[in-house]
């Protein structure tokens, strides 16, 4: 009988939801202040009205939902009142009803599905991630590269520290760049110094172990810096259409990149606090996180207000920047700020060197240099660590580089 129940759906009302219809309700204006047009809405709605009224059916009880009873409604022969008749129903339908139960996870009516276990992790590695993230600043995205890269050389280097010496930890990472990049050899050898610290400091391992670790070599600063001219930037700003939430969006971003050099996090990590309208300040929390308040200039603070007033979403958040489309979230990756730069290249059609977020960060740095500032000044700007750093933008500075260029033997 209950197959015959679960195979033809008999009912006398339409799309009741039943009990989970305060639910449902619940679940439409959910969906509905994630930004989710009235159509997408409405779909959403329907799925789940109908999961309800089959769950009725088959009496099925709520708590009981798991992913045996989805794929139970994937496959039944729909006679469901107000439904039309069907083999079955479609994987976008089947998509928004799991939705829906992912719903009811989140408001506790059914048992959360675990998450999947994460990788098994060495202790000693937990230890030495909790204390990168007291002590030295770093963000959540290096700790956890920095655990990754430790536990993918542990089966080689053996899980007695005490053991460990230099011609281990040499013959380790020699063989690690046999399979990889050196480019990421580079940044493994840099998570292996700081675990090999952290050991040493609590007299788990040698003392001074970290300094066998080979040095990659990459001269990073041997290159010039990738940039564009001021003009090229001017047409990537005027591409924004203004007429558009995204477009206002995106304008504010390429602003705040090109005027004042911000890297991709410091966009993601702005707060309404973060800008002092009295003062016209910008606060950026950058790498070790070190506060640094800078001047906001009159076109960039104009355009972060356009967005403020007319196309950010109306959310409790203080992040400034959200994504555009439903559903309706802030901006967590620095791919999508790089991604913002990207589209703008290609509608204004110009060539350049690099096409992420840290083109307009190099263009900023030159067009400072260019225009009169000092070295000290960019560096202050881009919050440069070490002079090193800023000095990489002198090479770009044609007109002081020919003040000291010595003529070349045999020219006239």
């Amino acid at each position: 009988m209950n197959k015959l129940r679960e195979n033809h759906c008999l009912g006398q009302r339409c799309m009741e939801a039943g009990d989970l219809a305060p639910v449902v309700t619940e679940f439409a204006r959910h969906l509905t202040a994630l930004g989710h047009s009235n159509l997408t809405v409405s779909g959403y709605d329907a799925a789940a009205r109908h999961l309800a009224q089959w769950l009725t059916l088959t009496k099925v009880a709520v708590a009981d939902i798991d992913d045996g009873v989805i794929d139970r409604f994937a496959r039944h022969r729909c006679r469901c009142p107000g439904i039309r008749r069907e083999k079955g129903v479609s994987e976008k339908y089947v998509r928004r009803a799991r939705r829906f139960v992912e719903f009811l996870g989140e408001r506790g009516i059914v048992p959360r599905k675990p998450k999947l276990a994460l990788p098994t992790r060495d202790r000693r590695v937990v230890e030495f991630q909790d204390w990168l993230r007291q002590h030295r600043g770093v963000t959540e995205l290096t700790i956890g590269r920095h655990g990754r890269m430790v536990m993918r050389l542990l089966p080689a280097l053996g899980s007695k520290p005490r053991s460990w010496n230099a011609p281990l930890i040499r013959d380790v990472i020699i063989a690690e760049t046999k399979r990889v990049s050196l480019a990421y050899v580079k940044t493994m050898t840099m998570a292996l110094r700081g675990y090999l610290r952290f050991l040493g400091a609590r007299g788990l391992c040698r003392a001074g172990l970290d300094q066998a670790v080979p040095i990659i070599p990459q001269w990073r600063l041997s290159s010039l810096p990738r940039y564009i001219g001021s003009s090229d930037v001017e047409m990537l700003i005027a591409t924004c259409d203004q007429n558009t939430a995204t477009g206002v969006r995106d304008r504010a971003i390429l602003l705040l990149l090109a005027r004042l050099g911000l890297r991709a996090g410091d966009i993601l990590s702005l707060r309404l606090t973060d800008i002092d309208w009295q003062q016209a300040t910008l606060s950026v929390r950058g790498k070790g996180r070190r506060e640094t308040r800078l001047p906001l200039p009159q076109d960039a603070g104009d355009a972060v207000l356009a967005y403020l007033d007319q196309a950010r979403p109306h959310v409790v958040d203080s992040r400034i920047f959200f994504m555009s489309n439903a559903p309706i979230r802030p901006l967590t990756r620095s791919s999508a700020v790089s991604d913002v730069v990207r589209c703008a290249i290609r509608k204004a059609g110009i060539t350049a060197p690099s096409n992420g977020a840290n083109l307009l960060r190099h263009s900023a740095a030159t067009a400072m240099l260019r225009g009169g500032a000092t070295l000290d000044t960019v560096g202050a700007v881009l919050r440069h660590r070490s002079p090193d750093m800023t000095a990489h933008y002198a090479k770009v500075d044609v007109t002081m580089l020919l003040q000291i260029a010595q003529p070349w033997p045999g020219d006239a």
